[in-house]
């Protein structure tokens, strides 16, 4: 027994020792890279560097006007959803939680969570400013740019307890374009809605990357058919599917008949009786210009860059700057458009290219302009236009009043 006492004795002072300075034994090694401070996804450890601090002098120069921060902050908010995620299936708490790291140097916290009904999984979450953390910081108003609420969207998460849902969902798209059948989109639409609501579309932004920018993308739109417009950052957004390629090739076929029908005898106009009557969906001087960041090594996404960019804003650099450029005012002639940052590094491997850290990298350079290719004209065009409904002959179009 005695024996044994002095062992343990021994030990104590051992651990002690090295507590104090020593060299750490291969057990305490381990325990230490298990800690969640240790984490590869652990904010000091794979977020961003040299991010400024919000502070007081933000009151007359706001850091939020600055598109590369805005940009690095969103991108961090939806890490931190993905992490959200991955703390819930790893049963760790709010204090040793990975997520809140990701929000709480930029003076937002948590007020709510989006769950997928299906499998109980986090696929979004709704931040707001913290107005007490700011106060501590004497930080007074929130600043100029910063928005009240951000809804931020994760994509796909390669892991067995939901793998299943999100594969799921993105099956979904790649079969339809379309994700308005999924649970997740009357949920996160839900939840913009109501934060719009409360605080005003202009103080409200939407966020999401890979499967969640798809969602970002489609219920910022149906809120903007309402005449609500709020401020979307799409990263990697899925850009194919088996709809579109089936569309274009009945494009091709349209186009050919049309050659086809112009070596035909012509008919006069008056012989068909019937014009067809467009209608536009006027939503005032505003246009609905989201926000994508697209990779053209990543193929998820890289189809956004296809083809007719319009009104380019720099051929190179970090123009970010212009990320807040004001945008198109709507009119007949104006394309729809989206301000597309382009980042291109040579080759690159798949997860790499479609990762969300490369987005708040320092060394990151894009090329950005305002983007009407034929994949976004397709995505938007609906806000600007309503398909024909009514059918009249010229003959008889009721007489305008006097």
């Amino acid at each position: 027994m005695a024996k044994k006492g002095a062992e343990e004795v021994k030990s104590e002072v051992l651990q002690v020792v090295e507590e104090a300075g020593g060299d750490l034994d291969c057990a305490n090694q381990l325990e230490l890279q298990t800690q969640p401070q240790q984490h590869p996804y652990a904010f000091h450890v794979s977020g961003p560097r040299n991010v400024p601090t919000i502070n007081w002098r933000d009151l007359i120069n706001s850091t939020w006007k600055d598109g590369k921060y805005k940009r690095t902050v969103i991108a961090c908010f939806i890490q931190a959803v993905y992490l959200l995620e991955l703390d819930r299936q790893d049963s760790r708490s709010d204090e040793t939680g990975l997520a809140p790291k990701w929000w709480t140097p930029f003076k937002y916290k948590l007020v709510e969570t989006l769950i997928d009904e299906r499998d109980g999984s986090i696929f979004g979450a709704i931040l707001e400013w913290d107005r007490a953390a700011a106060l501590a910081d004497f930080v007074l108003l929130r600043p100029k740019g910063a928005p009240r609420a951000v809804l931020v969207l994760r994509g796909t998460l390669l892991k067995s307890p939901t793998i299943r849902r999100d594969i799921e969902d993105d099956l979904r798209f790649l079969a339809w374009e379309s994700l308005k059948g999924s649970v997740r989109f009357s949920c996160a639409l839900k939840a913009l809605r109501s934060i719009s609501d409360k605080y005003g579309s202009s103080n409200v932004c939407i966020a999401g990357h890979s499967l969640g920018a798809g969602f970002a993308l489609q219920v910022g739109k149906a809120l903007a058919k309402e005449g609500m417009f709020v401020e979307a950052h799409l990263f990697n957004p899925p850009s194919l599917s088996l709809a579109s390629s089936l569309r274009n090739m009945g494009e091709k076929a349209g186009v050919m008949w049309k050659r086809v029908r112009a070596m035909l005898p012509s008919r006069s106009a008056g012989d068909d009786g019937v014009e067809e009557v467009q209608s536009s969906v006027t939503l005032g001087s505003k246009q609905w210009v989201p926000h994508l960041y697209v990779n053209n090594s990543d193929y998820i996404c890289c189809y956004y860059s296809d083809n007719n960019p319009v009104g380019a804003e720099g051929s190179g650099g970090d123009n970010g700057d212009k990320e807040n450029a004001k945008p198109l005012e709507t009119n007949t002639n104006t394309p729809c458009a989206a301000k597309l940052f382009v980042f291109s590094k040579g080759k690159q491997k798949f997860m790499e290219a479609h990762g969300l850290e490369q987005w708040w990298s320092d060394d990151l350079e894009l090329q950005m302009a305002v983007n009407n290719s034929k994949l976004i004209s397709r995505q938007l065009k609906s806000l600007y236009s309503a398909p024909a409904t009514t059918q009249q002959s010229p003959a008889k179009r009721p007489a305008a009043a006097m």
